[in-house]
């Protein structure tokens, strides 16, 4: 089984990066709005945190109450779109099932959207980007193979099923439903943060996994979707949780901001 090296192409980017902002002598700055207190989410925006802090790029993070209102994520949304010094603009997602949001996401500047979610975006996803390099570095062939999604989030899931469909990859997502069908898959990605959720049992022979899930469990040990120990002799591919699809993700984050500068 090839196992995936994202963390190696990350610290490429970020090198590169941290050169360019130091010799423009610039600042590009991320605003991040996170509501409630996800580990998960904690985890991620931590470790943009400090990716950030090895390029230049500055974070500023607003933290909201997991009761948080639409109109008070709105509200800070709108602020920052008009404010001149900000250059990228994330919601840490999955957002309480309680919030829409795909209307919350929709409200941020298309040129300032650097997670790439609203429909008039200036960039590309940087989650989805990670997804389709690790899937190239399978060095598998693609074209006419099942890829089957299971995601918490309906905006990613119709981000994702349209850059398949750029990438001529047919592709369908299924949002927090049963995953009892998963086995006819040849390419299995996952976005959940289910802990160790996927089993050899559940997968087709010579499947390629991409885990772009993620949990915190009370020892704060960072675990993935799929359980790598046990797929090991079914699979011919995994993204692994940590160091697979989560640096490489901040790394095109952190490069979609430093591109919102140059492009303001």
């Amino acid at each position: 089984m090839i196992i995936f090296n994202g963390k190696k192409t990350a610290e490429k980017i970020l090198s590169e990066l941290k050169k360019k902002i130091k010799k423009e002598k610039i600042k590009p700055k991320l605003a991040v709005i996170s509501i409630g207190k996800d580990p998960a989410s904690g985890l991620f925006i931590r470790n943009k945190k400090r990716a950030a802090q090895k390029t230049g790029i500055e974070i500023n993070h607003y933290r909201l109450k997991e009761n948080a209102e639409e109109k008070d994520i709105i509200k800070i949304i709108e602020h920052l779109n008009k404010d001149f010094s900000v250059n990228g603009i994330i919601v840490q997602l999955p957002l309480p099932k309680r919030l829409n949001s795909e209307k919350i996401i929709k409200r941020i500047l298309p040129k300032k959207d650097v997670d790439g979610f609203t429909k008039k975006t200036c960039f590309k996803s940087p989650l989805i980007l990670s997804i389709l390099i690790a899937l190239k570095g399978s060095n598998k062939k693609l074209k006419g193979k099942k890829v089957l999604a299971l995601v918490n989030s309906d905006i990613f899931g119709k981000t994702l099923k349209k850059h398949l469909k750029k990438e001529n990859i047919n592709g369908n997502y299924l949002k927090n439903k049963k995953i009892s069908k998963i086995k006819s898959a040849d390419i299995l990605i996952t976005a959940l943060g289910i802990p160790n959720l996927i089993k050899e049992k559940m997968l087709k022979r010579g499947a390629i996994l991409i885990d772009a899930g993620i949990s915190v469990t009370g020892k704060n040990k960072v675990i993935g979707d799929i359980d790598k120990k046990n797929i090991q002799k079914k699979a011919s591919f995994l993204t692994p949780v940590p160091g697979g699809i989560g640096p490489l993700t901040i790394a095109y984050l952190l490069k979609n901001v430093y591109a919102a500068y140059k492009y303001r």
